[in-house]
């Protein structure tokens, strides 16, 4: 479960603009998650409360924007929806693409106090 290591690399980035902006508090974060990035929400959902106790953002709100997987066949040039890292196109059920989007794992705002 790498998700405990992801809530607390979140943590650190929030502990760190918090110290810069001179706050005391989260009173929201944002992220986008991919779809694709290999996340399980339900088990980052669990290990948050442990990972964020005593800490910035232990009473902040957590916002999650999902970003759906989308890759671009190689081979037709199609643009498509993907679920998983190997699905094939559905047009011409090529193998060989590039993924567009779906892979994000990041901090997208911090509201502090």
């Amino acid at each position: 479960m790498h998700e405990l290591s992801i809530a607390l690399g979140i943590v650190k980035i929030a502990e760190s603009e918090t110290a810069k902006a001179k706050a005391k508090k989260v009173e929201l974060i944002e992220l986008e998650i991919g779809t694709l990035a290999g996340i399980e929400f339900d088990s980052l959902d669990f290990v948050w409360p442990s990972a964020v106790k005593d800490t910035v953002l232990e009473y902040a709100i957590k916002k999650i924007d999902v970003i759906k997987g989308q890759g671009k066949c190689l081979d037709c040039n199609s643009i498509f929806e993907i679920q998983n890292i190997y699905d094939p196109c559905p047009n011409c059920n090529s193998f060989i693409k590039g993924i567009i989007k779906g892979k994000e794992l990041r901090v997208k705002v911090l509201e502090v106090s």
